[in-house]
């Protein structure tokens, strides 16, 4: 029987110099992230994007950090070999740093993933450090930022080459192990990927990223509402549920199922 590796940190972040591109996909529950470990992706983010692929809300501002708790515990129940990485919800690491130490620390405690990941770069460069001296890995995550919607005025590419290198620049200072880069110009995006030493993973940033990362529901058409357009669908799940439910109750209601095959005597 074949040992399975674990991916660790380190791990991770040396598949930059392999010029091996990084897979990662959001998971919110145990067989979902079953099913995306089994299929060899290298990173599992339990995303605050649940709030709204899987709660319905509107933004991610509304998920609380014990629901993120709730999703991660099940998520690292799951996997065998991906990295699992655990979003920060809003507005756990604006709080200060003993503040953002004590609810990363419980994720870890509480959950068995590895790393947190914070949206922010230079302004939050004294938080990233100091989780980062406390022992907890650190993903960053500059460009658009959906915390920020509201400050942001929507959900719109951010085109400040500038600001966006000095982000993910800091970001690395401090200590983060990986820089998550979305929604920039792709130009921009590899820009950054070629100055920093750490694996920039994109998302709606153009291929020159070290790896790539996208919400399930999308990459499966399970999305119930606006699918990015920087997402292709590699499957139409959502409409072979509707037609097996469909054809259930149909079966159901014309009394065809259960027969006697699904019965007991």
């Amino acid at each position: 029987m074949t040992k399975i590796t674990r991916i660790n940190v380190p791990k991770f972040v040396a598949l930059k110099a392999q010029q091996q591109k990084i897979c990662v996909l959001t998971a919110y529950d145990y067989p979902t992230a079953k099913l995306l470990d089994e299929a060899g992706v290298d990173a599992i983010l339990v995303g605050d994007s649940l709030a709204m692929v899987v709660q319905g809300h509107e933004t991610t501002l509304p998920v609380t950090l014990d629901e993120m708790i709730y999703h991660a515990s099940m998520v690292g129940r799951a996997v065998s070999r991906a990295l699992v990485i655990v979003d920060l919800p809003f507005p756990t690491f604006h709080l200060g740093i003993h503040k953002a130490i004590e609810f990363a620390g419980r994720i870890l405690k509480e959950t068995t993933g590895t790393a947190v990941k914070l949206e922010g770069g230079a302004e939050q460069a004294p938080v990233i450090e100091g989780l980062v001296s406390a022992g907890i890995p650190v993903m960053a995550h500059v460009g658009l930022r959906p915390q920020n919607v509201h400050a942001m005025g929507g959900y719109r590419v951010q085109r400040d080459r500038d600001q966006l290198l000095r982000d993910a620049l800091a970001a690395q200072a401090a200590g983060a192990f990986s820089v998550v880069l979305e929604c920039i110009p792709s130009t921009i995006a590899r820009e950054i990927t070629a100055q920093l030493q750490v694996p920039t993973i994109g998302i709606g940033a153009g291929s020159g990223c070290d790896g790539q990362v996208l919400v399930i529901n999308d990459l499966v058409g399970m999305t119930t509402g606006y699918v990015p357009s920087f997402v292709r669908q590699y499957a139409d799940v959502k409409s072979s549920i509707k037609q097996a439910v469909s054809e259930w109750c149909g079966d159901v209601r014309a009394a065809k199922f259960p027969d006697q095959s699904h019965s007991f005597d």
